[in-house]
């Protein structure tokens, strides 16, 4: 492809919008004229924008100031990208790709794509492009290339050395922004642990320091009777990565242990669970703060959430139920974190319905659904019931709408800004939640007006009197509330 012409369709089609690209309006961030209240004070937003890279600023900690602002140089990154498929396709993988570079603190100066049948196993970009992709970064003052896919080590390398700057991966930027990011501590160390095995096949010497062999203390700290060849600089590195990893997967499993007995305890109940999952940035948090008020953090930048935020809800007929809002999924998916993630993910797998939330007023919002559902399918999460959730109806496109209802079944519109169409989803919520099914009689005594509370709040009573012996019900519950009801039959 002539990089002239694709360089002007870039700025005009998405170098334009890239201070809003792929999300052209605020996720959910209402002001004053609609119902306030529903994003909260946002702390955590606020705290978020404590740490922002600046331009002009020397990434050499010398002023004490640096510190107390915590800002960071600003990058200047040329992308580079190839597609195998139509025009089209390529240049919403690469408006995406601005919009994660953009949300990892970078300025995107220039882009080159070239039509390819697959990468160039040297360069990912064929020789000739690669030198083109160099005159670029030296006629723009870039000092770092990211390209539209996964590189090998070779392959960046190589690039490397044609550039002449750094060159990182589509995968390295998402694992950047997921570090940057995370706040829970459970999220910290899922990253970490997608980033460790990420980097480890990527480990490569670095002339003498890294091929010099360690023995004795150094590579055992064991001293006499340890002593040996040992181990080269690189082995070691690798061996203490494999270790931490080892590490991280223990602490994960230990706090996944927690997350199952909230789980387990819900089930238990009989609550039912709605998860809240989408591609990033179409508006999830958004819409659980709409729905329940949660005041969780709402930012318009790719992966603004990581870590899961559970809230309770009720139906309109007075039934509970949980809402989960989920990590943000992507194009190409780095599966080093969907792996990290798993646990966090099986929210999804478990719950009795998935609400996934699509961007109405994205430029690919079918890519979003299928990429979306590709995630869903590596949890096992194929089988739950799906709503979908066409949000920011408000600055979409009607043929666009009109278009995804004909090809969804289960659908609805909605605007988390505006409000519109919420009162249709909640509708929609009500009639897709699994009811109570077992009709049971039963007399409860009343030292136990917890059961006939949890009658009231989880099932549906059809009869009710108060006599002598107790409280005499007639209603319909979930089979685990039916079971634990058997002793009291009537």
């Amino acid at each position: 492809m002539n990089r002239t012409a694709n360089a002007a369709r870039l700025q005009q089609a998405e170098l334009e919008p890239l201070d809003d690209l792929d999300a052209p309006h605020d996720d959910g961030g209402y002001d004053g004229d609609h119902d306030g209240g529903y994003d909260g004070d946002q702390l955590d937003l606020q705290d978020r924008q404590a740490l922002r890279r600046v331009a002009g600023l020397s990434t050499e900690l010398a002023d004490v100031t640096e510190v107390e602002y915590r800002q960071l140089r600003l990058e200047r990154v040329v992308l580079a990208g190839v597609f195998t498929g139509d025009v089209e396709d390529g240049e919403n993988s690469m408006r995406e790709l601005a919009a994660l570079a953009e949300t990892a603190g970078s300025q995107v100066l220039d882009a080159l794509m070239q039509r390819r049948e697959q990468p160039d196993p040297g360069t990912f970009l064929g020789s000739g492009k690669a030198r083109e992709l160099r005159d670029i970064v030296v006629a723009s003052g870039a000092d770092t290339v990211i390209c539209d896919g996964e590189l090998s080590p070779s392959q960046r390398r190589a690039l490397e050395d044609v550039v002449k700057v750094k060159v990182i991966d589509r995968t390295a930027l998402i694992l950047d922004i997921f570090a940057q990011h995370a706040k829970s501590r459970e999220g910290k160390a899922q990253v970490e642990l997608a980033q460790l095995e990420y980097l480890l096949p990527r480990l490569r010497g670095w002339g003498e320091s890294m091929s010099r062999q360690a023995g004795g203390r150094v590579a055992g700290g064991e001293g006499i009777g340890s002593r040996g060849p040992g181990e080269t600089k690189i082995e070691l590195d690798r061996r203490r990565i494999r270790t931490r990893v080892a590490k991280l997967r223990r602490q994960i499993a230990g706090m996944k242990t927690a997350r199952d007995v909230g789980r387990h305890d819900r089930k238990r109940h009989a609550v039912p669970s709605v998860a809240i999952a989408g591609y990033t940035n179409a508006g999830k948090s958004s819409l659980l703060n709409r729905l329940t008020g949660a005041g969780v953090l709402v930012e318009n930048a790719l992966f603004a959430t990581l870590d899961p935020t559970v809230r309770r809800a009720e139906t309109t007929d007075g039934r509970e139920y949980t809402l989960a809002d989920t990590v943000g999924f992507v194009r190409h998916l780095p599966h080093q974190l969907v792996e990290a993630f798993r646990s966090t993910l099986e929210e999804v797998a478990d719950s009795d319905l998935v609400l996934h939330v699509v961007d109405a007023s994205h430029p690919d919002p079918e890519g979003q659904i299928q990429a979306v559902r590709e995630v869903l399918a590596d949890v096992d999460a194929h089988n739950v019931p799906e709503l979908i959730v066409l949000n920011k109806a408000d600055a979409a496109d009607p043929e666009v709408i009109a278009r995804l209802r004909s090809r969804e079944r289960s659908l609805v519109v909605v605007s988390a800004r505006t409000g519109q169409g919420l009162e249709e989803l909640r509708t929609r919520i009500d009639d897709l939640l699994p009811r109570p099914d077992v009709e049971v009689e039963v007399l409860v005594p009343y030292d136990r007006g917890d059961l006939v509370s949890r009658i009231h709040a989880d099932g549906e009573v059809l009869a009710e009197r108060h006599l002598a012996e107790g409280t005499h019900l007639r209603a319909k519950v979930m089979p685990a509330l039916a079971g634990e009801l058997t002793a009291f039959t009537a």
